[in-house]
């Protein structure tokens, strides 16, 4: 140690420590004001917005299932304006081919008669891209889209193209109607950070929507975030420390939704197989998310139980008996969470 530097090691641990209390307590304000803006276009659906804004924090992709009408267009087209986001809306079709997603090239012919092919870029080069009713794309589109979601680049004609930064896919699911669809793989399934289930509002939401939005113009919501502070945000939840007994607890879960290894029966007579270390990491990251949404500098045991269902039920797969029983993936989910609760 040099004579200039007389701080003390832990002195410098304790404000390294506090400028991290600090920096939690300022972006958990500015979130829980973005929260209340969108709150106020999309009623009743709380948990909804909340696990959209965790996935967004965590820099990942959720896909929201749920019957029309529910609002989830219009839930992305405000979380783009209060976030401060490029949003663009694409409907999928079984018609709809790679480029219209990703982009084409053209061939141009200049004035002294030179030609050129040019790169036009497709709707996926946005912040915020809402695929909506993916499942009814073919595979072939549904295979183009999965690139840009994990690699966050595409490639055209042998050329990679980076993807605007941050770069996020809300893709909509309708559950009830599945002719002229394509299921998702399960590796793609397994690329959304979060299947978030929405579900009709309650009473009181409902008469509000109702009267709100058959009256007058309504204003639009404020912008609260920016591009660059969802980035810095991001950066912040992976420095918010999780303790061991949450490590415990996300292991615990994960590792006795597979039936390989799980040591509860209806596990292994109900699941075909079990969610991967991926869920193990998403989880993680969701909970320190979820804790920095809340402003907390830590998450709980308690955030584990509550992400357990968005994480995992897009990741597990149940077996022929299970689903002539009756049996569904939530059903299994709440007796992994059981001992914890």
């Amino acid at each position: 140690m040099s004579s200039t530097d007389t701080t003390p090691a832990a002195q410098r641990d304790d404000m390294v420590g506090q400028k991290l209390i600090e920096e939690v307590q300022q972006v958990g304000q500015r979130l829980a004001e973005a929260r209340e803006h969108v709150g106020d276009v999309i009623f009743g659906q709380g948990e909804v917005v909340d696990q959209t804004i965790i996935t967004l924090l965590c820099g990942g992709h959720a896909l929201l299932v749920g019957v029309p009408g529910l609002g989830k267009t219009r839930l992305v087209e405000t979380l783009g304006r209060v976030l401060g986001l490029d949003d663009r809306r694409v409907q999928f079709t079984p018609d709809l081919m790679p480029a219209d997603i990703l982009g084409s090239e053209v061939l141009e012919e200049s004035e002294n008669g030179q030609r050129h092919f040019r790169f036009i870029k497709g709707p996926v080069f946005s912040q915020l891209l809402m695929a909506d009713e993916i499942n009814r794309a073919s595979p072939r589109t549904q295979s183009a889209l999965l690139q840009a979601m994990q690699e966050r680049r595409v490639t055209v004609a042998g050329q990679d193209y980076d993807l605007p930064h941050p770069f996020h896919v809300l893709a909509t699911q309708n559950p009830l109607e599945h002719e002229g669809t394509y299921p998702l793989p399960e590796a793609q399934l397994d690329r959304f950070l979060l299947q978030v289930d929405v579900g009709y509002p309650a009473i009181e939401s409902e008469r509000r929507m109702m009267l709100i939005t058959t009256g007058g113009d309504q204003e639009p919501p404020p912008v609260t975030l920016s591009s660059e502070a969802l980035a810095n945000a991001q950066k912040l939840v992976r420095r918010i420390p999780v303790g061991e007994s949450v490590v415990e607890a996300i292991l615990q879960i994960v590792r006795a939704g597979r039936p390989e290894t799980s040591d509860i029966p209806e596990v292994v007579a109900h699941v075909t197989w079990g969610p991967g270390p991926r869920a193990s990491q998403a989880l993680m990251l969701a909970c320190r998310a979820r804790a920095l949404l809340d402003g907390r500098l830590a998450p709980s045991v308690d955030d584990v139980i509550y992400l357990s269902g968005p994480i995992m039920r897009h990741r597990m797969a149940l077996n022929f008996a299970a689903r002539a029983e009756g049996v569904t993936i939530d059903d299994i989910i709440s007796l992994l969470c059981r001992p914890l609760a």
